[in-house]
């Protein structure tokens, strides 16, 4: 199906929300809106009507309509299917279906929207999955607020603590090793007031964050304390009964994502393809969800090679969807795989990262799974087996730094690898063995890893899975950049990264 538009509007077509899913300009919509009630028979009972150009499928709800605005073309058994999605989105973020609380709640009800259509077509989600993308829960930003609060209670007990010494002070300065007024000898009554007085001015001093500040950044981006500091601070939140996911190893992969090519090595052109990859899928075998975002980045760094043209084909049969940015020329894109400005008399903006093509790709069909990962535990008596196997699906890739973290029941020590093709280490803090292989292609496409240790089989999940590649899953790559005008050919630099957002086994 193609899906023009979605909007909630009232019985006289007054739209209250729309949002449009193709280009269309602003009176084209209102005028779809705006024929719809006419088109509506009376005494009739139909969930869509049809005009010479589109199709429209509605739901009443109360005083308001649910809206789709579809092409002929489409299926009208899917039209109705994803209808029902949308009304079933409303309830959830508005508690009347009234148009003042559709209002209220437009932006939340759009972000749903998008979520559901992407570039006009059905995404393959329901209710719980809109929820869940909508909530965006970040664990970071968790620990985070927790840390913040965390600081914010120690400088209040300090400053609480330091008023009480001021008072103390005051009450008996003599036990401070100052002489009290009106005790001393000619003079020293007043030496004994003078020091009084400095005492009880000294302005309160104000409280120190709780972590160690660092003057200067030393290249390594922000820092919120070191190592140590953090780990105790995990120990800590988990002894309050805080529930605190370790550091997995997709967090180490974003950090080397970052740092594979030099920036002393760019060029005054120099464009930039990155992956990353969320997967999660079952343990008994199974793909519950992956998804691969993609984004292209234009970095211009003289002036002279603003108004530029950059050619990138997709060869790629899988179903990927693209989206150029909007100042780019989508005919141009769509026609000659040509990434160019609207208006090419304009230059792209120097010294900044410019987004300007950006893919998404979205299945539960286990056949597109780069790495599969089974992790196999047998429960003998006290004691498991456990044998853990990884096959590189896609044999065109190369994986680099590839670490495979499995979680270990506590109060067992160490585990006793019998057999394992790489390195491994135990974090006995952590409890996890971390299974490293430095690159994983068609050479040593499969390999295995056999343990054993106490505990039971549900304590060897959730199996985390980190890795970075200098391929992209997709075959999209710039075939070369040239001038707009003269189409000379301009030297440009390039970087492509592949790389783990999320990649767990549950």
């Amino acid at each position: 199906m193609v899906l023009l538009a979605a909007a909630i509007c009232n019985k006289t077509g007054k739209a209250i929300i729309s949002r449009q899913f193709v280009e269309m300009t602003r009176s084209r919509i209102e005028g779809l809106l705006a024929s719809f009630p006419k088109l509506m028979g009376t005494g009739k009972q139909h969930t869509f009507v049809e005009t010479e150009s589109v199709r429209y499928v509605y739901q009443p709800l109360e005083k308001l309509y649910m809206l789709l605005i579809t092409t002929k073309a489409s299926n009208i058994l899917e039209d109705l299917e994803t209808l029902r999605l949308f009304a079933k989105v409303i309830p959830e973020y508005c508690k009347t279906v009234e148009e003042s609380e559709v209002v209220g709640q437009a932006f939340s009800l759009i972000f749903a929207f998008d979520e559901i259509i992407a570039l006009g077509y059905r995404e393959n989600v329901n209710l719980a999955q809109i929820r869940t993308f909508t909530e965006m829960e970040s664990h970071d930003e968790k620990v985070y607020q927790a840390i913040r609060q965390t600081q914010e209670r120690e400088a209040k007990e300090n400053m609480k603590r330091k008023a009480k010494e001021l008072h103390k002070m005051r009450q008996d300065p003599s036990r401070y090793g100052r002489s009290p007024g009106g005790y001393g000898g000619i003079g020293g009554g007043s030496s004994g007031r003078q020091d009084m007085q400095v005492v009880e001015n000294l302005p309160a001093e104000k409280p120190k964050p709780a972590y160690n500040a660092q003057s200067r950044p030393s290249g390594n981006a922000l820092k919120l304390g070191g190592k140590k500091d953090v780990e105790s601070f995990v120990d800590q939140l988990k002894s309050e009964g805080e529930s605190v996911i370790s550091p997995t190893s997709q967090a180490k992969s974003v950090a080397l994502a970052k740092a594979t090519t030099p920036a002393a090595n760019q060029e005054s052109v120099h464009i930039r393809l990155e992956e990353k990859i969320t997967l999660t899928a079952g343990r008994e075998g199974g793909l519950q969800n992956l998804e691969i975002l993609g984004l292209a980045t234009l970095k211009v760094t003289d002036e002279k090679f603003g108004r530029i043209k950059i050619a990138i084909p997709n060869t790629d049969t899988k179903g990927v969807q693209l989206q150029t940015h909007p100042n780019v020329d989508k005919k141009l894109f769509q026609s000659a795989s040509v990434i160019g400005l609207k208006n090419p008399e304009k230059p792209f903006p120097k010294n900044q990262d410019i987004g300007v093509l950006k893919w998404r790709f979205q299945t539960q069909d286990d056949g597109f799974m780069p790495l599969s990962i089974n992790c196999w535990p047998n429960e003998v008596g006290n004691k498991c087996d456990v044998n853990i196997e990884y096959e590189l699906e896609r044999q065109d890739l190369e994986l680099n730094d590839v670490s495979i973290a499995i979680p270990m029941p506590s109060g067992f020590g160490a585990p006793v690898v019998n057999d394992c093709d790489g390195e491994y280490h135990y974090d006995n803090r952590k409890n996890i063995l971390e299974w490293r292989l430095p690159v994983i292609d068609s050479s040593n496409k499969t390999g295995s890893m056999e343990l054993t240790i106490g505990g039971h089989a549900n304590d060897f999940f959730p199996v985390n899975v980190s890795f970075i590649s200098k391929k992209l899953y997709f075959d999209i790559k710039v075939d070369g950049i040239s001038m707009v005008d003269s189409d000379v050919p301009v030297k440009y630099s390039s970087e492509v990264v592949f790389f783990v957002d999320k990649y767990e086994i549950v």
